[in-house]
């Protein structure tokens, strides 16, 4: 056989094996393919069948009274405005109090000295609050606060929730202004502008988007926590507007009501977790569309 057979016979057993090469490599790809599909499927399948449920279930106690009157009885009419109240007034609170320490804690990190051991350390604890058991965070504010004054209150209530928005708040405000770009500061710096109104003007100014959507995260995640105030703020089925005293929440009052063998509890149930989803739902839009617009 020639040389130029023998070469031809290669070329051909080469294309061969390229060709059963990229066909293994095109299976594999179809399955994969099938198998990420199926998975989306399902998770999305139940996310649909978990809204239906809330929507379909939750309309029904949509009214009036829901808004405005207090949590009922059992077997008599209702609403949820006290509870509704309490956990508004504690989201907010909280926020108000986790939102700047964990703004300024996270310009620590990302500005001052992040390769230092005392950030070095604050990011190791901070990654155990974020992994945290939210139980775990009312348990230690119930032997921190509840045990020592020797009763529940809407003010440990807030206290359990700040440190559950605190350490989403450093992550994300840390990595938003480590996203900055450096050239932002040299020339700032450049022109004699001080650290402290660089980093107020420039880079917090520059990373605001990213900052506020931690934020609306933080309290998205807040707004249906139940453990912890299960352990602090406790409940409370009248009005109450003092931060001393037990106060309600919606979350609690959903846990109470529907493990209750009472109708009208039930239905005020799935009208407080419509809320809160619809709450939340609104929260994440808010935070995707600040996020599209920087």
């Amino acid at each position: 056989m020639s040389t130029t057979s023998q070469r031809m016979l290669q070329d051909a057993d080469l294309a061969a094996r390229r060709q059963a090469k990229y066909a293994k490599r095109k299976r594999l790809n179809r399955i994969a393919l099938t198998l990420s599909l199926a998975a989306m499927a399902f998770g999305v399948f139940w996310l649909i069948w978990i809204l239906w449920e809330t929507v379909s279930l939750g309309l029904g106690g949509l009214n009036a009274a829901l808004f405005t009157d207090m949590t009922p009885p059992p077997n008599e009419e209702g609403g949820l405005a006290n509870a509704i109240f309490g956990s508004l007034t504690m989201v907010l609170m909280a926020t108000l109090v986790g939102t700047p320490i964990g703004v300024m804690a996270g310009v620590y990190l990302a500005e001052y000295d992040p390769r230092s051991w005392l950030a070095s350390t604050t990011r190791f604890v901070n990654d155990i609050l974020l992994s945290a058991p939210s139980i775990v965070i009312g348990l230690f504010v119930y032997a921190v606060v509840v045990a020592r004054f020797k009763s529940f209150s809407g003010y440990a209530g807030i206290v359990a929730l700040a440190l559950l928005v605190i350490p989403v708040v450093i992550r994300t405000t840390e990595n938003m202004l480590t996203l900055v770009p450096s050239n932002l500061r040299e020339a700032a710096y450049a022109l004699g502008t001080p650290k402290w109104k660089v980093i107020s003007r420039i880079t917090l100014r520059a990373a605001r988007a990213g900052v506020i959507t931690g934020v609306l995260l933080a309290v998205a995640r807040i707004a249906g926590e139940t453990a912890p105030l299960l352990f602090t703020a406790l409940n409370n089925q009248f009005w109450n507007a003092d931060l001393s005293k037990p106060m309600a929440s919606l979350p609690v009052t959903i846990f109470k009501f529907a493990m209750s063998p009472y109708e009208n509890w039930q239905q005020l149930a799935w009208a407080g977790v419509f809320l809160i989803t619809m709450a939340v739902l609104a929260l994440n839009i808010l935070a995707r569309v600040l996020t599209r617009q920087k």
